[in-house]
């Protein structure tokens, strides 16, 4: 199990304690990684280090949400990881329902779904709803709740793609992406979500922003069709009704706006098709 926890201190304090007693009668390993917190999240963790499940890794400077998972990936030593929140909103009994459901179908990846629960505020439920529709205009994605932050999934296949994430809050979308874009079985099991008590959100609207850029670059990565094609379709349609139009009411040729749109579009297929090949030798790589 990994935590990352930056700025913690008060949920930690109730949260951290609660976990431990989870993960000793469970047998889980637990690896909290402090992302260069400045407040007293390393006492607390310090306080804590007796129990033998506990493993704690310490970043000198903030590496930012996704880089505090990837430290705790690369410590984790189990066949699985499941990732939660610090703050203390997620329920340890859904771990092992997590785990159980990811045994039973003998999924890569299982995602907590929270689209049951209330948003903490109309703000942050309405970016969450247009995130996910971005993403679900831009590719096939098969499960609900791609931004949530409890996610268990295999180790070595976590440990593969996890350069491609990136190292901010947009970590826990990418990574549902690329597991969906490479073909690995992605399921999704609703989860309880508890309010948060203590502490303060990171959350913001380049949060938000960061997410969206980073969900393109995936696609583009691993689907660029999906991007550049339509884009080229739009150009090509658009200048053949325009020159059609100019031709039926001033029965000339081609217009000059005509062929720069025809051109244009034409540019963004081949465009497309190059990077189409750019993303399979791409892919061979990460494979190999």
């Amino acid at each position: 199990m990994v935590v990352p926890a930056f700025n913690e201190e008060q949920s930690l304090g109730e949260f951290l304690p609660e976990i431990i007693r989870h993960c000793t009668e469970k047998g889980y390993e637990l690896v909290v990684v402090n992302d260069g917190s400045r407040d007293g999240t390393a006492r607390i963790l310090a306080q804590n280090t007796h129990s033998d499940c506990l493993r704690v890794v310490h970043h000198k400077l903030n590496r930012g949400y996704g880089g505090a998972i990837k430290s705790g990936i690369k410590a984790a030593t189990g066949q699985w990881v499941i990732t939660i929140d610090a703050d203390g909103q997620h329920d340890p009994s859904d771990i092992d329902r997590m785990l159980a459901e990811a045994q039973r179908t003998d999924a890569d990846m299982v995602v907590g779904d929270r689209t049951h629960h209330a948003d903490a505020s109309l703000y942050r439920g309405i970016g969450k709803r247009l995130i996910r529709w971005f993403a679900r205009i831009l590719m096939p994605i098969p499960i609900k709740d791609i931004n949530s932050g409890m996610k268990l999934y295999r180790t070595d296949l976590a440990r593969r793609y996890m350069g491609l994430c990136p190292d901010q809050m947009a970590f826990s979308d990418t990574i549902g992406l690329v597991f969906i874009s490479q073909r690995h079985l992605v399921v999704e099991l609703p989860i309880d979500l508890r309010p948060r008590s203590k502490g303060q959100s990171t959350i913001s609207t380049m949060t938000a922003l960061d997410t969206v850029k980073e969900i393109l670059n995936i696609v583009i990565l691993f689907n660029p069709l999906r991007v550049f094609v339509p884009i080229a379709l739009m150009f090509i349609t658009g200048s053949m009704a325009w020159a059609a139009a100019i031709y039926i009411i001033n029965h000339r040729g081609l217009s000059t706006a005509a062929m720069l749109g025809f051109t244009t579009g034409l540019l963004f297929l081949f465009l497309g098709l190059l990077a189409e090949q750019l993303s399979y030798l791409r892919k061979k790589g990460i494979d190999d």
